[in-house]
This record gives structure tokens, C-alpha cells and sequence, in this order.
């Protein structure tokens, strides 16, 4: 029998053949979850002026330094900024201006004198205010120019996701449209002739497909797009029609039919286009993957629901990523500390499903059914995968693990 391949060999394999998609432009407003193919380079300075960190007082640092209680400094008001004024006034000796939190400090201040450090507060726009407590130092509670970033400057860089963040600094730096990748066109496609629509009362030896529920979020999940969601038999005949209906994919994934058994659609249909094999790990054994001559990228992943969730997260996400050009195609790991034993398969990687602790930095199994590839209702109490080497037959109370952290 042919020996089984490592999670890496394979991993390796289905990486090689990947590369990524076209880009495009596109709207900022309409950029959230896409991955950048050219970096963000900085419009303007930013900030794009000195301007005032707190509400206070624009003054010249020599006017009251080492002001307190018992020596008090009275300045003579002479000018008020709101945010957004482009007023510049000249500040004599002895006098300052009234300023509010982001507005363009004067250019004959040089430093920021909060209101809680004067006797009168903001009460008043003109007239004058007594300072009771002087800066530390020239320059205090100033914003400098440029303090966060320069003309010309790399914001962001290709491979980065752009989230929240990511597009609230693009936004800051004054750009309004950034190149990114095409979003991966995915095809679901569940095999079984057991298989019925979730709500369907499944009659006896039928099941529900969740599988194709479980795919589409995590498809949506990865930033890509659902092309087409679909259920064949288990004639084989079926096959070539899906992908028939699914010629608009980048990638075609099928849940079942890639075992060993005597009905394997997906084997009996694909076995001369792509290569079907065994993968040290548990759950997820049988696995497919190949090229079609257009180019499209199909998986044969195991039909039972934990098996899938695992064989995406390891195999199918990081092909998904690495199509948009991401820069970090893995989940976070953590190395947290069993809280209860459990037994693995000799000679193969266990992805457990698991709940974690973060702030005890542990980890144990989701549910008391262990790791079994049917137990499809124990997804929803996993947070995680815990990830037990395939040289290792139990694990004990406070063994250390690396663990794949789902958000």
C-alpha cells in the first residue's frame, strides 16, 4: 500500500500549484476584506500640520515656563480655533490663543497648555487665563507634521488584508481607490445520494448536508466568493456535469466520494485528472487535489463534517489565501497546556476540535465524543484545533500544544 503523505507534502503541493489572481481597482468603500496587490503610498503628510493634542492653550513656551499654584502666569487670550480653521494668528510676548483638539497650532506657539491646568478653564474665548501649571518641556501636547507618516510613504504593503484598520489608515493618508486582487470564484459540490436539504426530514439512512453550509461560510470567511453550491448522487456521471455548471470557478470543491468504498463519485470520475491521497492526520485521511487543464483548482476533501472543517483550515483556506496574494496564509497558533487527557491515532497528526482558555493558557476537547470525523454538531462548542504530533499516542494533563485559534 502506498505509504502515507505528511500534512506538509501535501500542503506543499496544492501551494505550488497556486498563484495569485489578477488585480483590480476598486473603491476604498468598496476594498473591506480584499488583499492589496500594490502597496498604499501616502498622498499627503499625516498629520498634514502641527495641531493641538488637547484642549487648551497655544502659547509660547518661554511665556510660562515653570508656572505653578504659588507662581501663576496670566496670559492675555487673543485669538480662539476651533478644529478645521485655517487661522494663523500672531502671538506676541504674553499672549496665547484659545485651541481646541486638532486644530493647526500658530506658528509662534510652541507649545499646549491644557485647560485643566488654568485657573478659568475654557470658560472664556477672549480676555485672558491664568496658567497654574506650565508645560514640561517645548513642544508638549503638539502633534507634529508628518509625526505618523510622510508623503510618499509606504502605508500599507501587498498581501495585507484590508480590514477596519488597514482602510481607516488608507483612508487617512488620502487615498480614495486601491489595487487588489480578484476575489477566488469557489464551487461547493457535496456528494452522496444520502444526502438531503437541511430542514428536509431525513428518512432512514439519510442525512442532512451541512457540509454545504459549513463551506459557504467558510468560503465567505476566507474573502472569497461563492460561485456555485451544488449536490450530486453518487453516479459518477454527476461529476462531470457539476463541473460543467461550475466552469466560472477558480477552485471546485467536493465534499465525499474520495475514499476507498465501492460508491466514490468523485474517485470514479477524477481519478485520471487528479491524484487521490492518504494524509498522516486525523481526521481528513483521504484527500484529492489537482489542476484541471483550465486551469482550475479542485479539492476532494472527506465527506464527514469535522473532516471537512479540518481539511479547509489546513489545506483549502491557505490555497484560497494564497490566490488573493496574501502576504500570511495561516491561522494564529497558540502554545497552551492540555487541561484534561485524551488519546490520539497512532502515527498520524491529530486537528482536534477544542475549547480554549486564554486567560488560564489551556486547552481541552470540545466535546467528551473525542475527535470523531461524524460529530458535526461538536463544531459549534470549537474554538480551535488542538494540534497533537503524529508521534504522540496520548496526551496528559499540562502537556503543551500548539493550538489553531478560530476567530
Amino acid at each position: 500500500m502506498t505509504p502515507l503523505l505528511t500534512v506538509e507534502q501535501h500542503r506543499d503541493r496544492v501551494l505550488a500549484a497556486v498563484a495569485p489572481l489578477p488585480a483590480e481597482e476598486v473603491p476604498l468603500a468598496a476594498a473591506a476584506g480584499r488583499t492589496l496587490a500594490e502597496p498604499v503610498l501616502a498622498a499627503h503628510d499625516l498629520p498634514g500640520f502641527d495641531n493641538s493634542s488637547m484642549d487648551g492653550f497655544a502659547v509660547r513656551f518661554a511665556d510660562v515656563e515653570g508656572a505653578d499654584a504659588e507662581t501663576p502666569v496670566t496670559l492675555r487670550v487673543v485669538a480662539d480655533l476651533p478644529a478645521g480653521t485655517a487661522d494663523d494668528p500672531t502671538l506676541a510676548t504674553g499672549e496665547a490663543a484659545r485651541i481646541m483638539t486638532g486644530a493647526a497650532v500658530p506658528a509662534d506657539a510652541d507649545a499646549i497648555v491644557p485647560f485643566e491646568d488654568t485657573a478659568g478653564g475654557l470658560a472664556d474665548s477672549l480676555g485672558s487665563v491664568e496658567v497654574r501649571r506650565g508645560p514640561a518641556a517645548a513642544g508638549a501636547f503638539i502633534r507634529r507634521r508628518g509625526g505618523d507618516t510622510r508623503a510618499g510613504d509606504i502605508v500599507l504593503s501587498p498581501g495585507e488584508r484590508l480590514g477596519a484598520f488597514a482602510l481607516a489608515a488608507a483612508a487617512a493618508a488620502g487615498v480614495d481607490t486601491v489595487s487588489v486582487t480578484r476575489r477566488p470564484r469557489v464551487a461547493i459540490v457535496s456528494t452522496g445520494s444520502e444526502l438531503v436539504a437541511p430542514g428536509a426530514a431525513p428518512e432512514r439512512g439519510q442525512t442532512p448536508d451541512s457540509n454545504a453550509t459549513l463551506l459557504t461560510a467558510l468560503v465567505t470567511e476566507a474573502d472569497a466568493e461563492i460561485d456555485l453550491v451544488d449536490r450530486v448522487g453518487d453516479d459518477p456521471a454527476g461529476i462531470d456535469a457539476v463541473l460543467a455548471r461550475a466552469a466560472r470557478a477558480d477552485v471546485v470543491v467536493f465534499t465525499g466520494g474520495v475514499s476507498a468504498g465501492a460508491y466514490e463519485p468523485v474517485r470514479l470520475a477524477l481519478a485520471d485528472r487528479i491524484a487521490f491521497d492518504r494524509i498522516a492526520m486525523q481526521p481528513g485521511k483521504p484527500q484529492a487535489f489537482g489542476v484541471l487543464p483550465d486551469g482550475r483548482l479542485v479539492f476532494g476533501l472527506p465527506g464527514n463534517p469535522v473532516s471537512v472543517a479540518v481539511s479547509f483550515e489546513v489545506f483549502v483556506r491557505p490555497a484560497l489565501l494564497a490566490l488573493q496574494g496574501r502576504a500570511d496564509v495561516d491561522r494564529r497558533l497558540a502554545r497552551l497546556t492540555a487541561s484534561e487527557s485524551w488519546t490520539t491515532p497512532p502515527g498520524r497528526r491529530q486537528y482536534l476540535p477544542a475549547a480554549v482558555d486564554l486567560v488560564a493558557g489551556t486547552v481541552r476537547p470540545a466535546t467528551a465524543g473525542g475527535s470523531g470525523s461524524h460529530l458535526a454538531a461538536s463544531l459549534a462548542r470549537a474554538e480551535a484545533f488542538a494540534i497533537v504530533p503524529a508521534d504522540v499516542s496520548a496526551v496528559a494533563v499540562g502537556d503543551p500544544l500548539d493550538v489553531m485559534l478560530i476567530p
